[in-house]
């Protein structure tokens, strides 16, 4: 992977543009459309709240992506700060591990240009049906043998800072994900239920079950799993339940999770009750639209598509205030 040789900048936020050859970006509108979901899989995203088994990296891609994640957990300095979170075990068990970090789409290439996924993008676009910028990207890895749960939750109840709720998750295996090293589990059709309370991230996966009511529960226990091979991703909506059980496997399982949001999206934070949190995140300022160096427009879909026919989903029947 060759990088611009104009890239000096320790913080790569400072880039808002691919900074290297590691994908190969449609130069029209006509050559998006190897990438476009169909109708089906666009409606299956509205019924289910999910769709899985998106290629998105070349086997290639993903070794160089795994080199710079591991460069990560030795990382320090000026490179370690420019992460918004770094938890090197957010595990509430003491004898499991699991790496959590935010922002390293900031401190090296291969992630930085992630981002800029034709397959990621047009996808994305088609899912939050509309033009839409970077909210944030997300690591995390669960080594072989004790690797750490992530407890059910929904991703919008931690990031009711910003409104209204337009976001969509990308989560992209590093590994083989299975089952036995700890996959994702998707809850089909939970998106429909509303914001739920926090029952914890890293603890016990069974805590959930507290805040459903007698039918969500029902559907609770008809959970699937997410397999998927390296390389391919999911996309879920950000009130789909989702968690991931312990790895004992002899194989690590790693992620990296790519969080987009509608383009004028706005921030939150006046009576957010957890501002410690976002001590390292960027300022988002009440009311105001989150834009700038460190929420870049990652589609324009008048400027790439133009007339284009593509499928996307129903903004108003999906997300709040559309």
């Amino acid at each position: 992977m060759e990088t611009s040789s104009s890239t000096t900048s320790v913080d790569l936020a400072a880039h808002g543009h691919p900074i290297s050859d590691f994908f190969k970006q449609p130069s029209c509108a006509e050559e998006w459309e190897q990438y476009m979901l169909t109708e089906e899989q666009v409606k299956a995203f509205e019924e289910q709240g999910f769709i899985s088994g998106i290629r998105v990296l070349t086997d290639n891609q993903v070794d160089i992506l795994n080199n710079e994640l591991e460069s990560f957990q030795s990382i320090g300095g000026e490179k370690r700060d420019l992460f918004y979170y770094y938890e090197s075990n957010e595990s509430v068990d003491v004898s499991k591990t699991l790496f959590h970090a935010i922002g390293g789409w900031r401190v090296a290439p291969g992630f930085h240009d992630l981002i800029w996924s034709p397959a990621f993008r047009m996808a994305a676009y088609q899912l939050l049906g509309q033009s839409f910028r970077l909210f944030h990207d997300q690591l995390f890895c669960k080594p072989a043998k004790h690797g750490g749960v992530v407890a059910w939750h929904q991703d919008f109840s931690y990031w009711t800072f910003t409104k209204p709720m337009h976001h969509l998750t990308c989560w992209i295996a590093l590994d083989d994900s299975t089952t036995e090293n700890g996959c994702l589990y998707y809850v089909p059709e939970s998106h429909k239920w509303g914001l739920l309370p926090i029952t914890g991230l890293t603890g016990d996966m069974d805590a959930v079950r507290e805040v459903l009511n007698k039918e969500q529960v029902e559907l609770f226990d008809k959970k699937v799993t997410n397999e998927l091979p390296r390389g391919f991703a999911s996309f879920h909506h950000p009130l789909m339940m989702h968690g991931s059980y312990a790895n004992y496997s002899e194989r690590p399982r790693r992620a990296v999770v790519l969080n987009a949001m509608a383009f004028n999206t706005l921030g939150n934070t006046e009576n957010y009750h957890r501002l410690d949190a976002l001590n390292s995140f960027p300022v988002m300022k009440q009311d105001e639209v989150l834009n700038g160096r460190f929420f870049p427009l990652l589609f324009d879909g008048d400027k790439e598509i133009g007339k284009l026919n593509v499928p996307k989903v129903n903004t108003g029947l999906l997300y709040n205030g559309q």
